[in-house]
């Protein structure tokens, strides 16, 4: 069972009891406004939580869909992601949501950074990368706050609310994640 620990936050497994947090987080218009889905019903994210709840025993493991939790209180707050990539080697794509009335606190940096120490420290991954709507500019400063690197644009790269949206990408390396992590270094 997968169990990060930051210094604020914890990534953990999923329960059925997170449910109604996650709807509070996957069902809120503005929670949602710059994801690639619009908000999701209670019975969906219920069938969101129970596949994440069983993709923790598939072997091999190709998805990590964990609560993001207080660690004063538990008390989940975001929704992260981290899926290998079949058309790469040792990459993988994460993502993340917070309750907006958790953002502004610096937990999106701290959540990104706990994704790259599961991919790099735990999974021995290569290559991290993320995705944005161009509108979403807080999450260009979280992406490049945890030391990501902008890498260019997918152009209509998602249908959502009835249009094509592109995204803005961008990655980090294990060998600039591990840099970055060294004394004297930029920190993490």
């Amino acid at each position: 069972m997968t169990h990060i620990k930051g210094d604020r936050l914890d990534l953990r497994e999923l329960t059925p009891a997170d449910t109604a947090a996650v709807l509070a987080i996957y069902g809120d218009p503005e929670a949602t406004l710059h994801l690639s889905f619009e908000p999701r019903t209670h019975e969906q994210v219920e069938a969101i939580v129970a596949r994440s709840i069983a993709s923790a025993s598939n072997d091999p493991r190709t998805e990590y869909a964990l609560a993001v939790s207080l660690r004063s209180t538990d008390q989940l707050i975001g929704f992260a992601r981290l899926a290998t990539d079949p058309h790469q080697q040792r990459a993988a794509t994460i993502g993340f949501a917070l309750r907006p009335d958790h953002w502004g606190l610096g937990l999106g940096t701290e959540t990104v950074h706990l994704l790259c120490s599961l991919a790099f420290d735990e999974l021995d991954l290569n290559r991290l990368w993320a995705a944005r709507a161009p509108l979403n500019t807080a999450s260009d400063k979280v992406l490049l706050r945890a030391g990501l690197t902008e890498e260019g644009r997918i152009r209509e790269h998602v249908f959502v609310r009835g249009a094509w949206r592109d995204s803005i990408t961008y990655s980090i390396l294990a060998r600039e994640w591990r840099a970055r992590r060294q004394p004297g270094s930029d920190p993490v």
